[in-house]
């Protein structure tokens, strides 16, 4: 069933609403059955729960859509369980403003709660059959989906075929949108429907976040029912801590190294190491060839220069205890000289960014991969990661027949521990995993989205970023993480028309609105 709008409503803006979600739990379908259980065991009845959701419902579609009125038509469209259950809880409470509603079954309620709420709902109106669930949606200005929801494992049935080519005028999901894997963002199948807006509970979830979830969802409300606040295993990215630089002198605030190609290849290099130093690292130097010395001079002040003819070279450079986190990687190049120098880079242990040609290097050489440590960050975008771990992107991106499906979250986790360090998997759901299982998510989506990013070199300004963050003292996940987020708040900061060059510039003013 795909559900698209026709154009006819009010445009809504996509956006996250209450307030900020920065480090809020980023829950599964499990996790969020668990914070239902605990209430229900605490005392509260599961069907409160169903009639605080339902409520909730109510309260967000009228704050989205203050257009409609008493005489507003309404199709709900019910599914056997807990989400056919706050459907019914929503048509009965729409139906006591006055509404027009039309209340399609897809299944008798199978859930105990919902079966409570489908007696309710039958007191004051009427469950119809689905054969005429097509024409109702057709005709209704809104159309609500409580068909399934959290935790669907299969894709949406036949059953459904007679409303696939429905073009309703709104569409809002309760809690997810059918047929959309709530831990993966992935459609379980061929089909899900695309809402307008999704109306959840208590926490965001993984696949409102991931993959095709933001697409699907529209605008997104997290509206609290009373559950008590716990923490999932994976969180949003938030704002950082600590980034206030304290007294003292230069090398106290770390000394960043970034290795540069050769003549004509310096820019991603020359933008990195500019995000380095604007984030807050003490001293930044850039290590390039020296046919590259005069043109990387022309064009940088603070940043420091350094020939760096070959790998024994850079043995030198490090001899200097003081450069204490390394770049490798923007517009390095990948021939055999610069495979030496990743690996000499590697086995200094050094906290270490390998971004773009690295990850190229390390890809195609077995030792160079053995050579990484637990202080490494890899920033793949999907590309490298796919050559990195060709594997894991079969697993995420092949059909998907049953869910819970295959996450970017799982792919993350399984790199870092392959690698055997910190993984940043880049994307507008940027996935953020260290050794220990640790993940979290940078959403840069719904309200934060920040499509500008999709531009040359705005993946090298984030390795800077990274490298002042690490050396400065962040651990390399930490470091991905803080990173991550910084550089999507500049990039909204500035919108249409940003280039990377724009980048680093933009940081001071976001961390004086910090507070820093």
């Amino acid at each position: 069933m795909q559900f698209e709008n026709s154009g006819t409503a009010e445009p809504q803006s996509s956006a996250l609403y209450m307030g900020s979600l920065d480090g809020a739990a980023l829950l599964s379908a499990e996790e969020m059955r668990d914070a239902e259980a605990r209430a229900i065991a605490a005392g509260t009845p599961g069907v409160v729960l169903m009639e605080r959701a339902g409520a909730a419902v109510v309260d967000a579609l009228t704050a989205f859509w203050p257009e409609l009125s008493s005489d507003t038509q309404a199709c709900v469209l019910c599914g056997p369980g807990g989400n056919g259950g706050d459907g019914y809880v929503v048509a009965r409470l729409l139906r006591a403003r006055g509404w027009t509603v039309r209340l399609h079954a897809l299944a008798p309620a199978t859930h105990p709660d919902a079966g409570a709420q489908a007696d309710k709902w039958s007191a004051v109106g009427t469950i119809e059959g689905w054969d005429e669930a097509a024409a109702s949606a057709r005709r209704a200005d809104l159309v609500i989906d409580a068909l399934f929801g959290l935790g669907l494992s299969r894709p949406l049935g036949p059953e459904v075929a007679a409303v696939r080519d429905v073009r309703p005028k709104r569409v809002l999901a309760i809690d997810l949108p059918s047929g959309l894997c709530s831990d993966s963002g992935r459609v379980i199948g061929e089909t899900c429907i695309k809402a307008d807006l999704t109306v959840s509970f208590h926490a965001p979830k993984r696949g409102h976040v991931l993959a095709e979830g933001p697409g699907r969802c529209g605008a997104l409300d997290i509206r609290d029912i009373g559950l008590a606040s716990g923490q999932g295993g994976v969180t949003l990215a938030g704002q950082p801590a600590g980034l206030a630089k304290t007294a003292g002198h230069k090398y106290g605030h770390g000394h960043g190294l970034v290795m540069a190609g050769g003549v004509g290849r310096g820019g991603a290099a020359r933008m990195a190491a500019r995000a380095a130093l604007r984030v807050g690292a003490g001293l930044v130097t850039m290590a390039c060839p020296p046919a590259a010395l005069q043109e990387n001079a022309a064009r940088l002040d603070a940043i420091m220069l350094r020939p760096l003819r070959d790998a024994g070279v850079l043995d030198a450079i490090l001899d200097d205890a003081r450069l204490n986190a390394l770049l490798l990687g923007p517009g390095l190049g990948t021939r055999e000289r610069e495979c030496d120098l990743v690996g000499r880079a590697l086995a200094a242990r050094r906290a270490t960014v390998l971004d773009a040609d690295a990850l190229t290097l390390v890809a195609g050489d077995e030792a160079l991969r053995m050579a990484l440590h637990d202080t490494c960050l890899l920033t793949p975008h999907g590309g490298e990661f796919a050559r990195l771990f060709p594997d894991l992107v079969d697993r995420m991106n092949g059909p998907v027949t049953r869910g819970p499906a295959y996450s970017r979250i799982e792919a993350a986790r399984e790199a870092a521990a392959r690698a055997g360090c910190a993984v940043l998997l880049k994307g507008p759901d940027t996935v953020i995993a260290a050794t220990d299982g640790r993940v979290c998510v940078n959403a840069g989506v719904y309200g934060r989205a920040a499509p500008w990013l999709a531009t040359a070199g705005a993946g090298d300004v984030l390795a800077g970023l990274a490298l002042g963050l690490m050396a400065r003292g962040w651990g390399a996940y930490e470091a991905g993480r803080d990173a991550a987020w910084l550089h999507v708040e500049a990039a909204r900061r500035f919108g249409p028309g940003l280039i990377a060059e724009d980048l680093p510039d933009l940081l001071p003013g976001l961390m004086r609105d910090m507070g820093l």
